[in-house]
């Protein structure tokens, strides 16, 4: 997922806003962990944005779908939509010369059976 921050102010300030809900009173039982939060947000948009988004939220409504575990990052990147090859989510699979094997979405592999999606 690519996004763009539009008012990293607003997000930020979004995220204190939630750090503060979350761990009380700033001179609290958790004081040093909501300072470490509040430095992050701060200083950096993506943790912001981590801050508050909740992948079991994203998923939760999913039908057919059950969030076992859930980690992510994120990060600020220099991103071009108009150069493709600029951004390559798939580094990790470039030794792969031939995807033939791998099932998509249901399509019929060369023996005619079904495929399973990923």
């Amino acid at each position: 997922m690519v996004l763009e921050i539009t008012d990293a102010d607003a997000l930020s300030g979004t995220a204190l806003e939630s750090i503060a809900a979350e761990y009380g009173e700033p001179g609290g039982e958790l004081a040093e962990e909501r300072m470490h939060a509040e430095s992050a947000v701060r200083d950096d948009g993506a943790e912001a944005l981590a801050s508050l988004v909740d992948p079991f939220d994203l998923v939760g409504e999913v039908p057919g779908v059950e969030l076992a575990q859930a980690s992510w990052t994120s990060e600020i990147i220099d991103y071009d939509p108009e150069e493709p090859d600029a951004w390559d989510l798939d580094d990790e699979d470039e030794d792969d010369e031939d995807d033939d094997d791998v099932p998509h979405n249901g399509e019929e592999d060369d023996d005619g059976e079904q495929r399973s999606s990923r």
